[in-house]
């Protein structure tokens, strides 16, 4: 449900700007002019201690002097009035408040006192609070006409909801968004989210009809499982486009397992916006390129593209762009090849791209596009225009618009190149398409529309529970914590994994010589020897992996062998003995792990795995818990996906199975959550079967989570947050 008292913020019918000024070019002052200047709708009360006039109105000096019930009230004091004034504000009974006034949490540890203060306030009277430190609220609907931010320039009308966690950058924006060709329908700053965040402003404008499209700007996401499942539900009613700042790999700088060090702060970031099918954009410039693209074109209801183009060369030029991107080429019908031939020049090409020739007058502009709009195999159309002969771009521009209007059923962009006055011109203009300069720009916003599609008509999910053996894997890492080790041996990570349901190679654990022949011999040659310790985590440093062992013979000299390295390197000591596995044999490796950030928590990793997997970097992360199509779309993400399915004669991986892998891991990190890092590295395909098999396992947990966890009992298969 939309929060009312929110609307109170949003759709005020009187304002209290408090802090109000008659001095120029001060916030108090250049807040009570844009309220003015954009013709607010409702009632607007300065409050200043001096009283007077401000702005032509009677100025109260406290805000308990107004007669009149207050919805909003925009606060511009000085930090430590802020308090004291927000008391004030609750006994008036006012409910939405802006908090323009900086001094708080941004400054330090006093000043984050101070706001700590402003929440408990905020929490205690039920007020719903912007800011503080941030540019202010904006609602463009012509029932409200509410500008209360101290951007220059007035906002310009249109179906955009952007929340910026910068209050600079969104002042700036608002100011070139006439150059943009863009308009806004509400505009939020949220400045240091004491209270209102994003995920306030996606819930509140998820329902909101006005709000056509929601931008933000993040630099960070307070609660990524709610953001999650805010977007998630929000992006298959509305696009949601987003510019996430900072995207460094601080989260991961001390990891130790592949999967740690592969991730990031920003993977997991990414790993996220994908999840709730949130557009990620990494420049302003693409941010409101998409966005334009959205407020003018509907979502298509396929990926076939049609070009047409006066111009052979920027015609295939945007051919290679949209086959690049993963789209068609439309298949245009004999019908409207046969009509497109009655009035074009016999030098006409009438096949996809359709080039019209340089000589082609607006009439042909005009009569192509009717014609394929017309063709039902054409879901998407990009116009392009190079200047020949006279004719004029805004002209040609003009009747595309025209045309548009009257069927705006299919996404249609123009590529105009041609001077940067034509698109100075477009801003004067009711433009009710994009234009671009480069064939590949357009092709990009197509893609976004057809990203947009996909994520629309996806499935939901499902995040299964299978039956595992969670009581074994309780005590196997009970007996770790209570050894002091956060760093399961090897023989614990693969009993861990085993009791999860993941396949993993037949092994067995020895500590003597017989014990290792009889196992050997039990499991069958060829076979591979792994020393597990207490205390060496990376065997193979040590030497401590032997693999295609082929008889008994040369498994007591390999065990005679490993014996004498690790005394050599003092490391005996540590030995818990080695286990014997079966040899798969194989040349397919992949890599399965989880690794956590400290703000996302535990994410998925699957990818190519063995020696390549730090250096080709073939990878793919989520964020847990996963669903069904998660773990589909991560098999089918990366690169070696194509060695999965059979290239050269290979067996067919097992999918299936390797996805069910993936979920299996999910659910254990789901029940454990203490657990820091794990690797599965390799994956290795069986080229008997196709199965995914666990060769090697690494499990690291958190102790001092793990040691308050296994005093308790928690169900599994939690769902999502």
């Amino acid at each position: 449900m939309q929060d009312t008292i929110l609307d109170k913020i949003m759709k005020p019918k009187s304002i209290a700007v408090i802090g109000a000024s008659t001095k120029e070019h001060t916030i108090g002052s250049d807040i009570m002019k844009r309220l003015q200047e954009y013709k607010f709708n409702g009632k607007i009360y300065p409050v200043n201690p001096k009283g007077g006039i401000i702005e032509g109105l009677q100025a109260y000096t406290s805000v308990l002097e107004i007669p009149e019930t207050i919805d909003l009230a925009i606060v511009v004091v000085n930090a430590k009035f802020v308090l004291s004034t927000i008391d004030q504000c609750h006994e008036k009974g006012i409910k939405g408040v802006c908090i323009i006034t900086a001094g708080f949490k941004e400054t330090g540890k006093e000043g984050a006192e101070l706001e700590k203060q402003l929440v408990e306030k905020l929490k205690e009277y039920g007020m719903r609070c912007v800011g503080p430190n941030c540019l202010g609220v904006v609602n463009t609907h012509p029932d409200i006409r509410m500008d209360g931010c101290f951007a220059e320039s007035l906002p310009e009308r249109g179906n955009i909801g952007f929340v910026s966690q910068s209050g600079a950058l969104g002042g700036g924006i608002l100011n070139i968004l006439k150059d943009l060709n863009l308009g806004f329908a509400q505009f939020i700053s949220i400045g240091n989210q004491a209270d209102v965040n994003a995920e306030t402003a996606l819930e509140y404008w998820e329902n909101e009809p006005d709000v056509e499209q929601i931008l933000l700007y993040m630099e960070s996401i307070q609660n990524p499982s709610n953001f999650r499942k805010l977007a998630s539900r929000i992006t298959k009613k509305k696009p949601i486009l987003a510019l996430k700042a900072g995207r460094s790999a601080a989260g991961a700088s001390a990891a130790s397992s592949h999967t740690g060090s592969l991730a990031g702060a920003d993977k997991a970031a990414a790993a996220l916006l994908q999840q709730s099918g949130v557009i990620r954009e990494f420049s302003l410039k693409n941010l409101f390129a998409t966005a334009k693209v959205f407020a003018n074109c509907p979502i298509p209801k396929g990926d076939r593209v049609a070009i047409i183009t006066n111009s052979g060369g920027p015609g295939i030029m945007a051919t290679d762009a949209v086959c690049e991107y993963g789209m068609q080429m439309a298949k245009i019908t004999d019908e409207t090849k046969e009509k497109l031939r009655s009035f074009l020049p016999s030098a006409a090409s009438v096949k996809n791209p359709i080039d019209m020739i340089a000589s082609a007058p607006i009439e042909h502009y005009k009569q192509t596009l009717e014609t394929v709009i017309a063709d039902e195999n054409v879901d998407m159309i990009i116009v392009i225009y190079l200047p020949f002969l006279g004719l004029k771009d805004i002209d040609v521009a003009e009747a595309l618009m025209e045309i548009k209007a009257k069927n705006p059923q299919k996404p249609i962009i123009g590529v105009f190149m041609t001077k940067n006055e034509f698109f100075t011109k477009l801003s004067d203009k009711n433009v009710n398409m994009p234009f671009f300069m480069y064939a590949e720009e357009a092709a990009d916003g197509l893609n976004r529309l057809n990203q947009q599609r996909l994520w629309m008509e996806r499935p939901e999910g499902k995040v299964p529970c299978f039956d595992v053996d969670r009581q074994k894997v309780k005590e196997i890492i009970a007996k770790s914590v209570k050894e002091g080790r956060d760093q399961l041996t090897t023989l614990e990570s693969i009993d861990v994994l085993q009791a999860y349901g993941i396949r993993a190679c037949k092994y067995g654990l020895a500590t003597n010589i017989d014990e290792v022949v009889t196992l050997g011999n039990s499991i069958g040659y060829p076979v591979v020897m792994k020393m597990t310790s207490k205390t060496t985590s990376h065997k193979t440093d040590v030497g401590g992996v032997v693999v295609n062992i082929r008889s008994e013979e040369q498994l007591r000299k390999e065990y005679e062998a490993l014996l004498g390295r690790l005394e050599e390197k003092g490391l005996l000591e540590g030995l818990e003995g080695v286990i014997i596995q079966e040899m798969v044999k194989g040349n397919r490796e992949m890599v399965c792990g989880i690794a956590t950030d400290p703000q996302y928590g535990p994410m998925m990793m699957f990818g190519l795995g063995g020696v390549f997997v730090e250096t080709l970097k073939d990878v793919t992360f989520r964020i847990a818990p996963l669903t069904d199509i998660d773990a589909k779309e991560m098999v089918q993400s990366v690169k070696a996906y194509k060695l999965l399915q059979g290239a050269r004669g290979t067996t067919p991986a097992q999918i299936n199975q390797i996805e069910e892998t993936l979920l299996r891991l999910s659910q254990l990190v789901n029940d454990f959550k203490f657990i820091d890092e794990l690797d599965i590295n390799p994956l290795l395909i069986s080229e008997k079967t196709g199965e995914g098999i666990a060769v090697d396992g690494r499990i690291k947990v958190r102790m001092n989570e793990a040691k308050e966890f296994l005093g308790c009992e928690v169900g599994c298969c939690s769902q999502m947050a």
